[in-house]
Order: structure tokens, then C-alpha cells, then sequence
């Protein structure tokens, strides 16, 4: 039998909670029903919910919250004035060792703020980083920051590069997954200073990265690589553009179907085809991007999700716990920082890859 693994849900936050959340427990118990859950959010709200569900109230306990964190919050704000929120307290339950994980559809910029306050980062990552996983033309690509670091140096991006690595072995099962990173063109002098000394860094380093080198905005589509590095403002801009195409696709294959009367037979035609479509542009199929470089598994869910989706964030969590994911993580940043201090970086030839040499 799978080890028991405990999961900390904030209750109280997304679009539809706690509804949804409560409804996405329980589709998430029915696939791995080794879980059990903390939920943290209004008891009189919660207990009614859950009494639908025999099943997932057996295993799982209330924890109430005063509090609720708000769309509107800002960060800071967050912080210093929503101690006793579900949000807060949910975190808090991972720091404290009553749960291995922890997911929220709530205040990104809130969950972000409280986490790195509470789980603190692990000793050789500078910054947390944003990271979930897309459809591609082959499959799967993870891509990192979506958002949580605007501006990046290169020691940024080379952790991100490691910590990205790491995520798509554990979620897609590839012994070597492939990193590039995101440019605005494959060539080595091109891109700004950052991108252009991490791609030397990672050149040099003797760890087992697949580095490819620089990749463009259609290899996201492609499916060119496995993990992709970037700043969190590319990264969130290049997210953003790509969820609304998807939603763009299909409006257009709505409109082309409902065109005519010839169009509506095509459609019945092609019903199963498309729904296979539908299901594969799904975005609650990709829900749960990782906050990576924390002293915990925090996972934040779309805000806007559905039960289904939320259920898909929770079998994320639970994948990184089972298969141990900061430990890895921190295994690797070991095996990095030992390279690192047996072949010292040239630095001249960072130089000269970022055009700074005479």
C-alpha cells in the first residue's frame, strides 16, 4: 500500500471555493485514496460541504480560520494582516509538520509572499520560482518563472534551469529531460546579459543537464524542449499569450461551426474528433504550478478552476511529495556547488559570451 500523504488545502480561496474545493478533494480521493487532508477555512461553511462526502470526511479534519485572504490583497498586506487566513494557516501547517503539501486557488502574489515567509527558501536558491507544465506538439513542456521574479540575473535563471530539471523528471518520468532557454533568437549573441551568461554557465558545469541552448517563442508550441528558463515577466507574458490563443482557437472553431447549415452537419461529423480536442486544449488539465525552491510543496491552483482542475493540482502535490522533490532539488544544488568549486566558471568566457569582452 502507498505511504499515507497529507495535504493542506486552503479552503477559502479561487473563484468557486469552498465548493470547489471540497468537491475537488474528493474526486482526488477516488484516484489516490491514500490522501488525507487538512482544510482550513470557515467550519460552518466547511462541515456542511463535506457531510456529502462520507468518504472524504473520514479522512479529513477542519482546521477554522478567522480570516480570508482576497483577490484584492496586496502581498505585504497579506502578510502582516491575514496571520489567521486559511491561506496562512494552511501554510503554516506544512512548515509545522502536520502536512507534507500545500495548495491554494487563491492571491498568487499572497501565497508566493507567505510561503517564502513561512518555508523560507532552500540554501543555495536565491529566489522561488513559478513553474507548471503546457501541451505541446510532443507532449508535455514545464516552463519557469511564470511571474514571481520580474527581473532575473544568471544566477537566477542557472537555479531555475536546475530546479525546472528536476520538476519535469519527477512529473513527466524522463531520466534526462531537456532545458533551453527562452531567447529572442537561437543564436549565441543574442539576448541580454543575463540569458546570454547563464547559457555560458550552464555550457561549462559538469552536471547531467541536457542544456540545448537558447530556444525561441514557437519552440513553446513545438515542444522543442522539456523545460524551459525564463524571467517571470517573459515567462508570465508568454503564458498569458498562449492561454488566450487557445481560447481564441476555439471561439473561431465555434463560430466556423455554428456558420451554416452545411457547418453544423460537419460538426456532427466530427463530433468525437473534436471532443478529443477539447480535452487535450484542456486548461484544468494542466492545473498546479509549483512554487520551486521552498522549504515545502506549495502548489497554487487557477483561481479560476473548477473541481476537476483542482483535483488535477492536488495529484500534482502529491506527486512531488511522493516522489520527493526538495530533496532532490537539494541533491542537485549539492552536486552543483561542488562543481562549481572544482571548475570555477571561466570567466572570460562568460564575458565574452555576453559581448562585454574587448
Amino acid at each position: 500500500m502507498p505511504e499515507q500523504v497529507c495535504i493542506s488545502l486552503d479552503a477559502m480561496g479561487g473563484d468557486h471555493a469552498p465548493e470547489m474545493v471540497v468537491a475537488g478533494a474528493e474526486i482526488a480521493l477516488k484516484r489516490l485514496p491514500h490522501l488525507k487532508f487538512l482544510m482550513f477555512g470557515d467550519e460552518a461553511r466547511l462541515k456542511p460541504l463535506l457531510a456529502k462526502y462520507p468518504g472524504l470526511e473520514a479522512v479529513s479534519e477542519i482546521r477554522h480560520a478567522s480570516q480570508e485572504v482576497t483577490m484584492d490583497d496586496k502581498p505585504s498586506v497579506a502578510l502582516r494582516q491575514r496571520r489567521d487566513s486559511s491561506m496562512r494557516l494552511a501554510i503554516n501547517a506544512v512548515k509545522e509538520g502536520d502536512a507534507q503539501g500545500v495548495i491554494s486557488a487563491g492571491n498568487t502574489g499572497a501565497l508566493m509572499a507567505m510561503a517564502k515567509f513561512v518555508l523560507k527558501t532552500v540554501r543555495g536558491i536565491d529566489r522561488p520560482a513559478i513553474a507548471t507544465y503546457m501541451p505541446t506538439q510532443r507532449g508535455e513542456t514545464v516552463m519557469l518563472d511564470l511571474g514571481a521574479n520580474i527581473e532575473c540575473d544568471e544566477n537566477n535563471l542557472v537555479q531555475f534551469a536546475l530546479m525546472g530539471e528536476v520538476f519535469a523528471r519527477i512529473l513527466f518520468g524522463i531520466e534526462k529531460p531537456s532545458v533551453g532557454l527562452l531567447n529572442v533568437g537561437i543564436e549565441e549573441l543574442k539576448g541580454n546579459e543575463s540569458v546570454k551568461k547563464a547559457a555560458a554557465i550552464l555550457r561549462e558545469i559538469d552536471l547531467p543537464i541536457r542544456f540545448e541552448g537558447f530556444v525561441e517563442g514557437d519552440d513553446l508550441a513545438k515542444g522543442t524542449v522539456d523545460v524551459i528558463v525564463t524571467d517571470g515577466f517573459t515567462g508570465n507574458v508568454a503564458l498569458k499569450t498562449a492561454e488566450g490563443t487557445a481560447r481564441l482557437l476555439v471561439h473561431f472553431l465555434r463560430e466556423t461551426f455554428k456558420s451554416s447549415f452545411w457547418a453544423k452537419i460537419g460538426y456532427l461529423l466530427a463530433r468525437r474528433s473534436l471532443q478529443r480536442f477539447r480535452e487535450r486544449m484542456d486548461p484544468r488539465r494542466y492545473n498546479g504550478a509549483m512554487l520551486l525552491g521552498l522549504n515545502g510543496i506549495a502548489v497554487k491552483s487557477h483561481g479560476g478552476t473548477d473541481a476537476l482542475g483542482f483535483s488535477n493540482a492536488i495529484g500534482v502535490c502529491h506527486d512531488l511529495i511522493a516522489n520527493r522533490l526538495n530533496e532532490t532539488i537539494k541533491a542537485e544544488l549539492t552536486a552543483f556547488e561542488q562543481a562549481m568549486s572544482k571548475a570555477p566558471i571561466n570567466e572570460e568566457v562568460v564575458a565574452i559570451a555576453a559581448g562585454q569582452s574587448d
